[in-house]
């Protein structure tokens, strides 16, 4: 595979991954996450 279409692939991954991103974190789901891990880490030392 030649250098300028690894790139290319790179940067469509790249873009791709921080539109996925951006859309998470429009839709909430940074929040969401928090609570599943204070959820997460309550149990595991006994307390939730």
């Amino acid at each position: 595979m030649n250098e300028k279409k690894r790139n290319l692939i790179g940067l469509v991954t790249g873009g791709t991954a921080a539109c996925l991103i951006i859309m998470g974190i429009i839709n909430g789901e940074p929040v969401t996450v928090l609570h599943k891990a204070i959820d997460i880490c309550l149990e595991c030392i006994g307390i939730g």
